[in-house]
């Protein structure tokens, strides 16, 4: 029981940081990898919603967890925990990119074999009012650091390491994907 509170904090002391939980992870600390979990499940789940993959959120955020684990041990504290976590949700994510895309050249074979059904237009209605669908229509690289930067509040240098790009190439993505929701919402007005 006292491990569990060392773990968790509580009148003992604060909550360990994320790189000493890191380093019991190394060591096989189940206890601190589930705290770990807790503290960053809502926002991968967040992440990856803006992703555009909230109807498989759940999914990837357990594979980046997975994904924890089985690289525990090539952590480095020498930045943020948040860029190393980051980092293996971005690749959860582009591996799950990549299945969908077999996935819809599938369905889009499929689709042309059938009669298609109409919705009556509310589809295009509430498209046009969707903000999620606004992130989607954007190209995955100027998303993904819109995503990263405005709701995982990562600094554009963070960006920048995570996605071993340079800063102003962060910066403009970000600028050119405000300008480009920006348009899409002044269309629609």
């Amino acid at each position: 029981m006292d491990d569990e509170r060392e773990i968790a904090g509580g009148p003992e002391g604060p909550e360990p940081d994320d790189h000493a939980l890191m380093e019991r992870i190394r060591a096989g600390d189940e206890r601190a990898f589930r705290t770990l979990v807790e503290r960053y499940q809502r926002p991968l789940l967040n992440f990856f919603a803006r992703m555009g993959a909230s109807n498989h959120d759940d999914d990837l955020a357990q594979d980046t967890f997975v994904r924890l684990w089985k690289y525990r041990m090539k952590y480095q504290p020498t930045a943020k925990f948040t860029t190393f976590l980051y980092t293996l949700a971005r690749h959860a994510w582009l591996d799950h990119v990549r299945r969908q895309g077999r996935f819809a050249d599938f369905t889009a074979r499929y689709a042309e074999e059938t009669p298609s059904s109409t919705d009556g237009g509310m589809r295009a209605l509430r498209k046009g009012m969707d903000i999620q669908a606004a992130l989607d229509a954007l190209p995955v690289r100027q998303r993904e650091v819109l995503v990263l930067a405005v709701h995982q509040g990562q600094t554009y240098e963070e960006i920048s390491r995570e996605l071993s790009i340079p800063v102003g190439t962060v910066k403009s993505r970000v600028f050119n994907a405000l300008s480009a929701l920006k348009e899409r919402f002044r269309e629609k007005t």
